[in-house]
């Protein structure tokens, strides 16, 4: 039976930045425009936790089940199923409750906001957040889990956060948007990175598998660098966001890790840097344009 300890563990928080980032970005670029609504802030970002959350069970189960969490040659955090911690059908029960908590802040956020059409948003982003590893194809084994992630948690997390309060989606957000979405992959690419010897033994062709091991360092840093881009073109718009640009001290000591071939255990400090600096990322450029208001349009 799994401690709560090892419960919260196995959510993964490391990866929560991944939510709170992009949800900060939207509602800084809706604050610049003047039309910032915080319930609505609030909300979504309960949407992205759970939805964060509940990926992180989903995963944990299908790779346990699988086999992929082989305990004997991964590295990484807990995995409740893959070693033992707890039933299968305990952690599916977790994701599924998860999405239902996403589910139901999401449902308040659009009915309030008046934009029920996105309930459709809402539910493929469950669906992508199953199918990830779940299902007999998951595509997260076939390379495609930084598109996903992009989609999810870099454009729908952010422009769905704007556009909830303002109704309209700003050039800006679209920046931030394309930022924090690199981000998130670049924090995939990261975790993957650490696995890449022995998910294919698994069957885990994932992009890093794909791209080789040099090939996956070379993006990890690529991805880096267009987050560095996005705050430079959203500063034309509202140049409180440049602000952000100092933040990319702390990254670069990771970015050296993993290009000098850092593997292993040390790559786990780079995904745990690459995580606080997603959400350092996301604060510094949502309050950077929040700070740096312009009239609302209309």
């Amino acid at each position: 039976m799994a401690t709560y300890k090892e419960w919260v563990q196995g959510a993964r928080p490391r990866t929560l930045p991944a939510a709170v980032a992009p949800v900060v970005i939207g509602a800084g670029s809706a604050y610049a425009v003047d039309r910032g609504i915080f319930p609505f802030a609030v909300l979504a970002l309960l949407v992205a936790l759970a939805l964060q959350v509940g990926v992180n069970y989903a995963n944990d189960y299908s790779d346990g089940i699988r086999g992929t969490d082989d305990t004997n040659v991964r590295i990484g955090p807990v995995r409740l199923v893959g070693q033992g911690l707890a039933t299968p059908q305990a952690v599916k029960n977790a994701a599924f409750i998860s999405f239902g908590v996403a589910a139901f802040f999401g449902l308040a956020l659009v009915a309030f906001a008046n934009t029920l059409w996105m309930i459709g948003v809402g539910l493929l982003a469950i669906i992508a957040a199953w199918f990830y590893t779940g299902g007999k194809k998951p595509y997260g084994y076939l390379g495609l889990g930084e598109v996903m992630v992009f989609i999810f948690f870099g454009l729908v997390a952010t422009l769905g956060t704007t556009y909830t309060q303002t109704l309209y989606i700003t050039p800006a957000s679209i920046a931030g948007a394309v930022g924090v979405g690199s981000l998130s992959c670049a924090i995939l690419m990261v975790n993957n990175l650490r696995d890449i010897h022995t998910d294919p033994g698994a069957g885990k062709i994932t992009l890093a598998v794909r791209l080789g091991e040099p090939g996956a360092r070379l993006a990890y840093a690529g991805m880096i660098a267009i987050a560095a881009i996005c705050s430079l073109v959203a500063g034309f718009f509202h140049p409180g966001a440049w602000f952000c640009l100092i933040t990319f001290v702390y990254i670069i000591p990771g970015v050296r890790q993993v290009l000098r071939g850092s593997s292993g255990r040390d790559l786990i400090t780079v995904l745990g840097r690459t995580g606080k600096f997603t959400l350092i990322y996301g604060i510094f450029l949502g309050l950077g344009m929040a700070i740096w208001r312009l009239p609302a349009i209309g």
